[in-house]
């Protein structure tokens, strides 16, 4: 590339001094004729001078003889004034131009235009001198007699008579002497207008032959450049047709050179590329902000302040995927791999090379390789889940998600078309899913949590968009698929272990270890359109009791639970639920106290316990305490939940309220803390600034109240602020 370059440089020097060298010569041969016009101008003003003194010369004597023929005539006569005046302006002119023309000085003519006269040869010299001399005899008998001639006191008549007897014999001396230089600079001037001619014709041949060469090898220099230039562009081109990877320039602006190769177009999907916009060749084919974003990126990389392989790491366009905008279904989009690199003009960055390869099928086959290693990650987490947790949760689990996905799909299934029922229909769905994810997190199935969280996002999208139409609960159904197949998928695997299991007839330790390693299996397969709930089996020969076992793992269930959003929340707590194992929930009731429970605990870590620096700031233990209990009459079953956390701030909720717009400051200061503690349990109110995976969306306690609600039962809240919150939740046992 530099050398190229150097070439190039060479031939452009040699090309402008070629030029220079012409345009030298014109210049000079023009210089050379204004000086020469001026030469034969000033020779033709001499001529003129001399012709002016002999003119001048003329009139003296005729003046002379007028004034002698005159004489005696009143001196103050107009026509002795005229003619005496006329003396004297020809007696000084005669001097001065005598005297130019014999010193080469400077002289006015009558218009009063100034002119240089010429030095004048030695032979015009003497001829000037020769007059001169005359001139010098006649001048001051002039003179003498001009200085009393207008005097009628003086006789001025001698002086008169000398001064025509002078100028008899003068003036043809000067007329003669005059005569001879006029002649002798005529010639002189006529000499050096043939040599000014022959100069200039010798000056213009000189130039055309220049000319003639100049072009005779400026026109074969440029046949040779055009050759190689026609050389290197097939050979460029042999490249461009050649090479797979699409290769092309862009300028500052963003404009695509007219080179490129062959396999841009097929690799881009556009026919004609060259000296397009590359902004507008991807404009809708990926994102305004990509787009924005690699405009930004190529100015950086003209930037010379930037180190190239710093702006590379930020390239934009690094498997970017190109959307199809053919508009034939059966295109599919594609991933293209765009490489930049500066390419330098001596120091300058003078364009961006781009090398632009189509990486679909490496990507794609990355996609499928990561979706394998997911779907195998999922199966490891889903059979973790299965080996450590009691067989009889996890058919719960199992049987709670397909509940909670029949009941999202017949909710979706219900008419209803106004906005107050498409809002009724959205929060039952939310809390729905909202449980669904709470059961699935408290047995730290991330799979499931993960779809649910997906789900409750665009479930808040909807909430916060307003206006609402059928339409836009339509993508829920790929989340409830999804699930179901992750349900049947933990229930088929538990079918397998279950199969694999071996017989024994051991003793009773054995057999607890094999009711915590069972799996759930079914006379059938499960699938998709499977709806049917598993039953527990294990892998020995008799059946075992677990209810002490099962109570045990519930409040391990809750505890791990518990801890797992303390971690995520940067919290430390401690569950207590001594007398879980002593309470026996009616079969009904088992779904609802779960879910309740769930919601309960997640709510106390995530809004009620503090972080452990505000605890022990306040005075209390870096560990917050939370107990659940639960206690049985004849008519009901009591859920009882408390934390000794910060309790319920009613004015950070009306505070909330403001801001969201809900109420101004004026009503919501009217409100009670009962209204404010409703606020709470309405759908999509949360006072957490920001939501995670364990809350922050305003349905955990929108959940409790439906399900109190759906079971008849009671719900009563007590705080104390920076001291505690209690739940005590009433359920009728029939």
């Amino acid at each position: 590339m530099a050398t190229t370059h150097n070439i190039e440089n060479k031939r452009y020097r040699s090309l402008i001094v070629s030029i220079a060298l012409f345009l030298s010569l014109i210049g000079a041969l023009l210089a050379f004729t204004f000086y020469t016009s001026s030469l034969l101008e000033r020779n033709t003003v001499l001529i003129d001078q001399t012709n002016q003194v002999a003119n001048s010369a003329q009139a003296v004597i005729k003046d002379l003889f007028d004034l002698d023929n005159s004489y005696g005539e009143d001196t103050n006569s107009p026509h002795i004034q005229r003619v005496l005046e006329r003396l004297e302006q020809n007696a000084t002119l005669i001097t001065s131009s005598i005297n130019a023309i014999e010193q080469g000085g400077e002289i006015t003519d009558i218009d009063g235009k100034r002119y240089n006269l010429p030095s004048i040869n030695s032979q015009s010299q003497t001829q000037i001198t020769a007059a001169n001399e005359q001139w010098q005899l006649l001048e001051p008998k002039i003179q003498a007699y001009l200085k009393d001639a207008d005097n009628i006191m003086v006789d001025s008549s001698d002086e008169l008579t000398q001064a025509v007897e002078q100028a008899k014999t003068s003036s043809l001396l000067i007329n003669d002497s005059l005569d001879q230089l006029t002649d002798e600079v005529f010639i002189n001037a006529e000499r050096q207008a043939n040599t000014i001619r022959l100069i200039q014709i010798l000056g213009v041949a000189a130039i055309f032959a220049y000319f003639l060469i100049f072009v005779f090898f400026f026109v074969r220099r440029l046949r040779d450049t055009d050759a190689e230039a026609l050389a290197a562009r097939r050979e460029t081109q042999e490249i461009m047709e050649t090479v797979n990877t699409g290769l092309f320039l862009l300028d500052k602006d963003l404009n695509i050179g007219q080179q490129h190769s062959r396999a841009l177009n097929g690799i881009i999907g556009e026919d004609r590329l060259s000296g397009e916009n590359f902004a507008d060749v991807l404009r809708g084919r990926i994102s305004d902000k990509d787009l924005k974003t690699t405009r930004q990126f190529i100015e950086q990389l003209y930037n010379p302040r930037v180190k190239e392989k710093l702006v590379d790491s930020l390239n934009p366009l690094n498997k970017v995927m190109l959307h199809n905008t053919s508009g034939e279904e059966s295109a599919t989009n594609r991933y293209l791999d765009f490489k930049f690199s500066r390419v330098y003009e001596d120091k300058d960055i003078a364009r961006i090379l781009v090398n632009v390869n189509d990486v679909s099928d490496a990507v794609y086959l990355e996609q499928r390789l990561e979706k394998e290693r997911s779907q195998n990650d999922m199966q490891i987490e889903m059979l973790t889940t299965i080996l450590n947790v009691n067989p009889k949760i996890i058919n719960e689990f199992i049987s709670n998600t397909k509940a909670h996905i029949d009941k999202m799909n017949n909710i979706l299934k219900n008419p209803g078309s106004s906005q107050f029922e498409l809002e009724g229909k959205l929060n039952a769905i939310y809390r729905e899913m909202h449980s669904l994810k709470g059961e699935a997190s408290a047995l730290k199935l991330h799979s499931f949590t993960k779809i649910a969280a997906d789900a409750e996002d665009k479930l808040d999208a909807l909430q916060n968009q307003g206006k609402l139409s059928g339409n836009n609960f339509l993508p829920l159904a790929v989340h409830l698929d999804d699930l179901l197949s992750l349900s049947n998928t933990i229930e088929t695997l538990g079918e397998r272990i279950n199969q694999a299991a071996p017989k024994s007839h051991a003793s009773a330790q054995p057999m607890k270890k094999a009711a915590v390693t069972a799996s759930l299996s079914s006379t059938n397969h499960a699938s998709a359109a499977n709806q049917s709930v598993a039953t527990a089996s294990f892998a020995g020969g008799n059946n075992i009791d677990l209810n002490d076992d099962v109570a045990e793992e519930q409040l391990a269930y809750y505890q791990d639970f518990a801890q797992d959003i303390a971690v995520r929340q940067g919290k430390q707590v401690q569950l207590n639920g001594h007398n879980l194992a002593h309470v026996t929930i009616p079969e009904r009731l088992k779904k609802p106290v779960r879910e309740i429970s769930i919601q309960l605990l997640r709510n106390a870590v995530v809004h009620g316990i503090e972080s452990p620096e505000a605890r022990q700031a306040a005075g209390k233990s870096a560990i917050g305490s939370i107990d659940l209990e639960m206690q049985r009459d004849a008519q009901n079953l009591i859920i009882v939940l408390q934390d000794d956390g910060q309790g319920i701030n009613y004015e950070g909720i009306r505070n909330k309220l403001i801001a969201a717009g809900r109420y101004n400051s004026e009503d919501a200061s009217a409100l009670t803390e009962g209204e404010l503690l409703k606020t709470l349990f309405t759908s999509g109110f949360s006072t957490k600034e920001h939501a995670d995976e364990d809350g922050g969306r305003g349905v955990g306690l929108d959940v409790i109240k439906a399900l109190v609600k759906e079971y008849d039962g009671k719900l009563n809240v007590n705080s104390e602020l920076g001291k505690m919150t209690r739940f005590v939740i009433t359920l009728p046992t029939a």
